[in-house]
């Protein structure tokens, strides 16, 4: 009877082990799309916010975003992607920066200049609208987005321009937003994040309209 209750205890005890590990959400490999998904959700969840990677959404899947809401950048879903690859920026990035900027390029100085990411006036590109800081033309929207990954890949992820600024490199979009668009210009930074991680989740799960 002694053995039989030592044993008991001992089960007892694995049990309340077995039950800890589900709660945490670490055990089997059949949990681990449920982990996965968990990841893409909420702010600030770290490395599944990285713009750093290969694509995570299709080129035709880029087309339809931007058909669906109208672009006049629409049918560079191919030449985004391919940009993407070459500068091993995720371009699913590329896609929410260009949303929240400018509405797909259906609003704001995006309509002129061309510029997915509203690019400030930088060499190699004419500078206009300089009474109101000044905006990069670009010469197409493939131009545009491919500046756009170029500023993100050298000015960000190898720190071009956030080392002199904050010290440091940046590789996501909580790192990224408060040099991209500052609160000091008068942007809601923890609102951008929000808009761009939501829209990376939403595409990211197939769904068009973010």
């Amino acid at each position: 009877m002694r053995d039989i209750g030592r044993l008991l205890l001992v089960l007892g005890v694995v049990l309340l082990m077995w039950v800890a590990w589900l709660t945490m959400g670490v055990v089997t490999s059949s949990q681990s799309p449920r982990v996965t998904a968990v990841l893409y959700t909420g702010h600030g969840s770290g490395q599944a916010y990285s713009v750093v990677g290969p694509p995570t959404i299709s080129a035709s899947f880029i087309d339809q975003v931007l058909t669906a809401y109208h672009s006049p950048a629409a049918g560079l879903g191919t030449v985004i992607e391919q940009q993407g690859i070459h500068y091993g920026i995720d371009p699913v990035f590329a896609l929410a920066f260009f949303q929240h900027e400018s509405s797909f390029g259906t609003t704001g100085e995006a309509r002129v200049t061309l510029s997915p990411g509203n690019e400030r006036c930088i060499a190699g590109r004419p500078c206009i609208d300089q009474d109101r800081g000044g905006y990069a033309q670009m010469r197409s929207w493939a131009d545009g987005f491919d500046h756009w990954y170029r500023l993100i890949l050298y000015g960000y992820v190898q720190g071009q321009v956030t080392k002199p600024l904050v010290g440091h490199i940046c590789t996501t979009v909580a790192e990224i937003i408060p040099v991209y668009a500052p609160s000091s210009d008068g942007n809601d930074e923890a609102g951008y994040i929000a808009a761009v991680e939501h829209a990376v989740d939403t595409w990211r799960h197939g769904q068009v309209w973010t």
